[in-house]
């Protein structure tokens, strides 16, 4: 196996049982996850819209903007790199050319789902559901895309909602005849039910366990003995510094000091220690140095 983003991502499945996906909606909490230990991160949808452009998890955002975000995580990290891309941006063409940027980002792998374009959370009501042939295109032309063997089409399934476990493990079946290499099983409600998809979904499938939603809070244990592979916590960190931040401007602006909540905040020194800041500041001193040995 070649050490390509891809082949990172599926090794980690392998040792790890079930790998633990960490949400980072940047590349500072892309470090941050890395520096705690995860062995996988993810970049959402609803992420990239709630945080860079301050929109809802409605489809609005484009390939370009999760392409930047994805970059900069990338960038960053040699962690893996999970990205929803939602419906894939258009037609089968388009498709094709997400995965070709999305590749050329350095990503590790991606979920396409087989909502309707004009999508809706997966874990709120009124979704609608493309053809089970009409998702078979998606991930054809997903696969079509990609550059190398090794790179990860998940293909995410909303069945579960609309069409209950039958209808869900029947789609996913023929998602993996289609080409994808692993499922996505979004808002299952029962451990029993995600069982008895794992029983006949021979691929790695992935269990969602977003916070507020549909899936109850079952524990890493408890998925793996269903036979999960993975499990994603795509905005759990997001959330938290969402009401942390909210705490904050409260405090300021109405006790007029963040003194009192200092001992809630990351300080310079544990950040500094995430962006490796002393390395960058050594730098700065030997090229001072060294000009001033040139004379300059």
């Amino acid at each position: 196996m070649s050490n390509s983003p891809g082949s990172v991502f599926r090794n980690a499945i392998i040792q790890n049982k079930p790998l633990k996906i960490a949400g980072t909606i940047n590349a500072l909490c892309a470090k941050m996850a890395e520096q705690c230990g995860f062995k996988a991160i993810y970049l959402s949808g609803a992420g990239v819209a709630n945080a860079s452009f301050a929109l809802p998890d409605l489809g609005i955002t484009t390939l370009n903007d999760v392409c930047e975000d994805a970059q900069r995580i990338t960038s960053a990290t040699e962690l893996p790199l999970l990205v929803d891309i939602d419906t894939g941006f258009g037609s089968a063409l388009n498709i094709s050319n997400t995965i070709k940027k999305l590749e050329r980002a350095d990503v590790a792998a991606v979920h396409i789902e087989d909502q309707l374009s004009t999508k809706r959370c997966g874990h709120r009501p009124g979704k609608q559901l493309v053809s089970k042939e009409e998702m078979c295109d998606r991930i054809k032309s997903v696969c079509d895309g990609r550059l190398n063997e090794d790179f990860v089409i998940m293909a995410r399934t909303d069945a579960y909602a609309n069409e209950e476990l039958d209808g869900a493990v029947e789609r996913s079946l023929a998602y993996v005849e289609a080409g994808a290499d692993m499922i996505f099983a979004e808002a299952i409600t029962d451990l029993k039910d995600f069982n008895e998809f794992c029983n006949q979904v021979s691929v790695p499938v992935l269990a969602n366990m977003t916070e507020f939603g549909k899936t109850p809070y079952y524990t890493d244990k408890e998925f793996s003995e269903a036979g999960l592979s993975m499990i994603l916590y795509p905005l759990s960190a997001f959330r938290a510094m969402n009401l942390a931040a909210l705490n904050v401007y409260n405090e300021i602006l109405n006790s007029g000091t963040q003194k009192n909540i200092l001992d809630q905040m990351q300080t310079r020194g544990q950040l500094y220690e995430t962006l490796d800041y002393m390395k960058y500041e050594k730098q700065i001193d030997e090229l001072h140095k060294k000009n001033i040995n040139n004379g300059r």
